[in-house]
């Protein structure tokens, strides 16, 4: 009896054991990008200002600073890697790349697939048209007549969803900036985008677009990663909130929007 007694004590003492040093090696995301040197990053490559190409051909854009700069203070190197937006929560579950950080909004559905850090900006959806264009002046003008162009996989279409209308399309698009070449030529007559895209592309074509007043949606902007990758998500954490704390991430959207618009909660 008192063998049996001494034989499950042993037992559960071991069982302890095991499960505390498993508890204290994580999950060993961190120590396995920490291992390789580097973060493997999916992006939609034609994103401005968010991430683009530039007239070389060069990554550049706000998520592209801000993240090289987090690498920079985990002690690593940073890898691009564009996706095609439709699939890059697919892409990320299947381990193409560590995380997702190009503009991604949080939204109940994409949380039920994967994590996301604190929202570094708060985004909105807007509706852009072509600058003069008298038959649509507001939200109010969308309906039956009109042909509306959205990113596949972007949150857009489930705002232009929300107004409760029927179009007589809803173009799709791989890329924004085919999107707004069918805006400019006329193909669609109006266009579902992130702000910040919207606003970019106002700026660098003065003249040629315009933005309805209201907004269809307010939305706010993380990093996605793994679910299972809680250790590599607060280190990520950590660093972001060092980026706010000593102003560097006011500084880089100010370089990028002009104002700081990043959002720390």
């Amino acid at each position: 009896m008192k063998k049996n007694l001494f034989a499950v004590v042993v037992t559960i003492f071991l069982a302890f054991v095991f499960a505390g040093n498993a508890f204290a090696a994580g999950d060993g995301s961190w120590e396995r990008v920490k291992k390789l040197g580097k973060l493997t990053i999916g992006i939609d490559d034609a994103f401005p200002p968010m991430e683009f190409r530039n007239e070389k051909n060069e990554l550049v854009g706000f998520d592209i600073d801000a993240s090289k700069e987090l690498a920079k203070r985990l002690g690593i190197k940073v890898e691009h890697i564009p996706t095609v937006w439709d699939t890059v929560i697919l892409s990320l579950k299947s381990k193409k790349f560590d995380i997702v950080w190009s503009g991604m909004s949080i939204t109940a559905e994409r949380e039920k697939e994967i994590a996301f850090t604190k929202p570094y900006i708060m985004e909105k959806q807007v509706v852009v048209v072509k600058k003069g264009n008298k038959k649509i002046t507001g939200l109010k003008d969308l309906g039956e007549a009109t042909t509306v162009g959205v990113q596949l996989g972007s949150t857009s279409e489930e705002a232009l969803a929300k107004l409760n209308k029927k179009f007589k399309e809803i173009k799709k698009y791989d890329k924004n900036t085919d999107a707004f070449m069918d805006l400019k030529i006329g193909r669609i007559d109006a266009l579902a985008v992130d702000e910040l895209v919207g606003r970019y592309y106002l700026s660098q074509k003065p003249g040629e677009y315009s933005v309805l007043k209201e907004e269809l949606l307010s939305e706010p902007i993380g990093i996605g990663i793994r679910k299972e990758d809680a250790e590599l998500k607060d280190k990520i954490q950590k660093a972001l909130d060092g980026m706010f704390k000593d102003g560097t991430m006011k500084k880089i959207s100010i370089k990028w929007f002009g104002d700081d618009i990043t959002s720390w909660k």
